[in-house]
């Protein structure tokens, strides 16, 4: 039974941890000690720098481990061979969460959830905009979506680590979820006729936001409850995705 307990709160801690690479990216988080670090990846292979020398002094103040790997293991950790510069991070992201723990802790919500948002650019702004508005979560695929890269992390100007974000291998099962608990699914279109400002939300809403050029996908409509549009001026066809998101966290 004690193995079992120690595997489960061993579980949940790990799925509280985000791993970022990018050696500047890396210098500025562990900087912040705001954050909490469990671990720092190094690959074996890296030259003499002196950014490494910094980031290894860094970690070393902090007394935050350091583990060597050879440069296809580190690969693996950072999943980004191509950008990660041979260095990887695990952050503890505290506000990282399921949905079970999520609509537990909430009897009412306002909710992103994102359709194939693929722009850190915009993922990022989407996470400041909703961390300063009036939004409780965010829905984050793990699949068909930008992940949370150090250009994700730069864009959201710091706020990512405290927003809460629900992870998901499938949004069309999360999505089910939350109309199972009775929550409210809308989508944003420039064809609907409703107008997001006339609405009467419920007490438990997600919306929707697709990807930049496809929208929402159909299986995810298909879900939804209703489709609400914000209504554009002088020929305007529709707002970038984050600028939407904006409009929604301060409704």
């Amino acid at each position: 039974m004690q193995d079992n307990k120690s595997y489960f709160e061993k579980k949940a801690f790990f799925d509280k941890v985000l791993t970022i690479y990018g050696r500047n990216s890396i210098v500025e988080a562990l900087e912040d000690n705001s954050l909490q670090i469990h671990k720092l990846h190094l690959s074996t292979s890296n030259k003499k720098a002196p950014i490494i020398d910094k980031i290894v002094s860094l970690a070393n103040k902090r007394d935050i481990p350091i583990a060597y790997h050879d440069k296809q293991t580190l690969s693996r950790i950072s999943k980004n061979a191509k950008q990660d510069q041979g260095v990887a991070l695990d952050i503890v992201a505290k506000k990282m969460l399921n949905q079970d723990e999520f609509l537990q802790q909430h009897q009412s919500f306002r909710v992103l959830a994102l359709d194939g948002i693929t722009n850190p650019q915009n993922l990022g702004m989407i996470i400041r905009s909703a961390t300063a508005g009036n939004i409780d979560a965010i829905i984050l695929p793990d699949k068909k979506s930008s992940s949370i890269t150090p250009l994700v992390i730069k864009a959201s100007v710091g706020t990512l680590f405290r927003m809460p974000i629900i992870k998901t291998n499938s949004l069309y099962k999360t999505l089910q979820h939350f109309k199972e608990q009775n929550t409210s699914l809308y989508t944003l279109s420039s064809h609907a006729k409703a107008n997001y400002k006339d609405e009467t939300y419920p007490s438990k809403v997600v919306f929707v936001l697709g990807n930049e050029t496809q929208g929402v996908s159909k299986e995810i409509e298909s879900l939804c409850n209703k489709s609400i549009s914000i209504p554009m001026n002088r020929g305007v066809e529709s707002l970038n995705v984050a600028v939407t998101a904006s409009l929604l966290a301060f409704m």
